[in-house]
């Protein structure tokens, strides 16, 4: 799956996200959704495969591995699975919502496998500050 973009969003008072048209088609007929805490204080947002796959490979770190077992505990017991509805709306967990600091104004990006949804502003400045690395970056994620 290959989702992409980047798309100013609002939470309604409900907490529930509509996901655009284009996300939707890329995301299929999936009817569930995993909303989990993710790095940067943004929200991880899987379908079943795709949270599958990640599921794989994080079983294949040692049982040994402290900050594995940390990351599984604390990842998957946060995870929530939630309906994604007939409009394309999924309901964020209010402490979730808390978690990633959402307000009305949030954003909604495609990062390749996932989608993650952050805080508006806090997106802004993430961007801000990393956008001028580019180059640099990329010739770090290409090396490899």
């Amino acid at each position: 799956m290959l989702l992409t973009g980047t798309h100013p969003r609002t939470l309604d008072e409900k907490k529930r996200l509509t996901l655009p048209k284009r996300v939707r088609e890329q995301v299929g007929d999936e009817t569930q959704m995993f909303v989990a805490p993710g790095a940067d204080q943004c929200l991880w947002v899987y379908t079943k495969d795709e949270m599958e796959r990640l599921s794989t490979k994080l079983d294949q770190t040692s049982a040994t591995d402290a900050e594995a077992r940390v990351f599984r505990r604390l990842f998957f017991a946060q995870m929530e699975e939630v309906d994604l509805d007939r409009t394309g709306r999924i309901l964020i967990p209010e402490r979730l919502v808390q978690f990633a600091g959402l307000e009305h104004e949030v954003v909604l990006l495609g990062v390749r496998d996932h989608l993650e949804v952050w805080n508006a502003e806090r997106w802004q400045t993430f961007f801000d500050q990393n956008a001028p690395r580019f180059d640099k970056v990329a010739e770090g994620a290409f090396r490899g």
